[in-house]
């Protein structure tokens, strides 16, 4: 989050300017991020959720944006998978969850763990102590004690990498194009094998937005046409839900290939889909759809029914900033 009273100024003044939104909208954001800055500095010193860390377990697979009743919906489908319970994560966006489940008094389990990443926050949490420069407020923390890339026993940022819309690691959409989590799942595998960490967190970017299997724009990004009723809530679910599928299938393929006797299958933040005017999740947000996240239970064994190909991220076609990451997925 970007702390300045300038930028926190301008940025309201053309908030207000802004004809397109309701007049309610227009006064609410600015005053919002005063409540968003009290909240993350009082939750910088005083931490509110259960960090990962905290819990028992060999691997840990991380669903972007996933809700608890969304993965209970499609919990009979899958024979690998058990929705225990949930827990109340430690921010209700990848930004907050990043700075507090990586904070440095965790740092002897983090040495440990080898964390592969789709997540382009990555870059700005662990790099920059926690700029995410997408929203101004007036006052607040302007860093984290966080580790640094350093520190984990294995980092890989899946994010760096970009491909060609025609390659296999691709998924290109009537309405749009995007990494396939299968690429997650080919890296995570190789990180299993050939690393030496006691512990592993997988970071799969699905299901949150963009759906890349969409057959419309309104779909492909839904959480704007949901606000502004050119699609209905149930439509923007089934998508959702679809691609959560999607990655609960690149996730049975993982655990067919990996070794750990406790995997836990949670999410980062959950999604908000309309719930009290808010329709995607946002930083500094106590509402239980976007704080409440599940804690499923599995267990994996490396049947060796598949061996990784996937390039690293350095060594493909393209490369692409964080900035532009995070871009692509609404954040800036």
């Amino acid at each position: 989050m970007t702390v300045s009273f300038r930028k926190w100024v301008s940025h309201s003044v053309s908030n207000l300017r802004d004809s397109s939104k309701s007049i309610a909208s227009r006064l609410f954001r600015p005053i919002y991020y005063i409540y968003v800055a009290i909240f993350l500095t009082v939750t910088k010193w005083r931490p509110w959720g259960t960090n990962v860390f905290e819990r028992a377990w060999d691997a840990v697979i991380i669903l972007d944006a996933c809700r608890v009743d969304a993965l209970r919906e499609v919990e009979d489908e899958y024979d690998f998978l058990t929705v225990e319970d949930s827990i109340t994560s430690v921010g209700s966006t990848s930004f907050e969850w990043m700075n507090h489940t990586f904070d440095s008094g965790y740092r002897g389990e983090i040495e440990q763990t080898a964390y592969v990443s789709g997540n382009g926050y990555t870059e700005r949490v662990l790099g920059q102590g926690g700029d995410t420069g997408h929203a101004a407020m007036p006052f607040g923390p302007t860093e984290y004690d966080v580790v640094d890339p350093e520190d984990f026993g294995y980092l890989e940022e899946l994010w760096r990498a970009e491909f060609d819309d025609d390659s296999e690691w691709m998924i290109n959409g009537d309405a749009g194009s995007r990494i396939h989590p299968k690429y997650t799942t080919d890296r995570a595998i190789r990180a299993g094998r050939e690393q030496d960490a006691e512990r592993l967190i997988v970071h799969y970017m699905y299901p949150h937005d963009p759906f890349p299997l969409a057959d419309s724009p309104e779909l492909f990004r839904p959480f704007d046409a949901l606000r502004s009723g050119e699609i209905s809530r149930e439509a923007a679910w089934d998508e959702y839900v679809t691609h959560l599928r999607l990655v609960l299938d690149e996730v049975e393929r993982l655990l067919e290939n990996l070794d750990a006797e406790e995997v836990v299958i949670t999410a980062d933040h959950g999604e908000a889909f309309g719930k009290y005017g808010f329709y995607r999740h946002v930083i500094g947000c106590p509402l239980s759809c976007m704080r409440k996240v599940p804690w499923g239970k599995a267990s994996a064994t490396d049947e060796k029914k598949y061996e990784s190909r996937a390039p690293a991220p350095e060594s493909s076609n393209k490369t692409t900033s964080a900035e532009e990451r995070l871009e692509n997925l609404g954040y800036l």
